[in-house]
């Protein structure tokens, strides 16, 4: 039986590079070089596999998108109750948040580029929707007269204590936004079981 490690593709290690960099300094600051020498390739795989940085950004917003709902969607087959289920969307974010390397969120930070492409609008658009709608599917579930109200106000809380963490290094603005989160079920008459 063959024990030497599985060879990375060019693509992953391209991907694993520019999620690095794109996630720690941002999209518009890493450079094609930069990327292409942290994933230890040729300049002529990026093309190949990707054809251009662009395409490389929205692959990486969609591998990110997709790892993000599968964190969620995991936790949230551990809990039974709606309502303690969206109050656990944002106890991971406060996980998340409170990682040394925590940058904030990816989807809001290359969607507030002016200049980024359709490719790249679309894939934050997916992520935003992601959230939007699991929080609605939550609230309908729970029981909320008007579940989208709902969801879109707590999307409001997602982001504002995601955003904090980072921007205002707020490290317990997750745990108020899960507080206010809380206050907001009450409000549309859904109290939670793990208050």
């Amino acid at each position: 039986m063959d024990k030497r490690p599985a060879r990375i593709s060019a693509r992953q290690r391209l991907l694993a590079a520019a999620g690095e960099l794109f996630y720690e300094n941002g999209i518009n600051t890493v450079g094609i070089d930069r990327i292409i020498e942290h994933a230890g390739v040729a300049k002529a795989s990026l093309y190949d596999c990707f054809g251009s940085k662009d395409e490389l950004v929205r692959a990486y917003l969609q591998e990110r998108g997709e790892s993000r709902r599968a964190r969620i969607n995991e936790r949230l087959a551990q809990i039974a109750d709606p309502k303690d289920q969206i109050l656990a969307i944002f106890d991971l974010l406060g996980e998340l948040a409170s990682q040394p390397d925590y940058r904030g969120c990816a989807f809001v930070r290359a969607g507030a580029d002016a200049s980024a492409s359709d490719k790249v609008k679309n894939a934050v658009s997916e992520s935003r929707t992601f959230i939007l709608e699991k929080f609605t599917d939550l609230g309908r579930l729970a029981g909320a007269s008007d579940p989208l109200l709902l969801a879109k106000q707590l999307v409001l809380l997602y982001d504002g204590a995601a955003t904090s963490a980072y921007m205002d290094g707020n490290r317990s603005a997750v745990a108020a936004a899960r507080a206010l989160a809380a206050q907001v079920l009450v409000l549309h008459n859904l109290t939670p079981e793990k208050y």
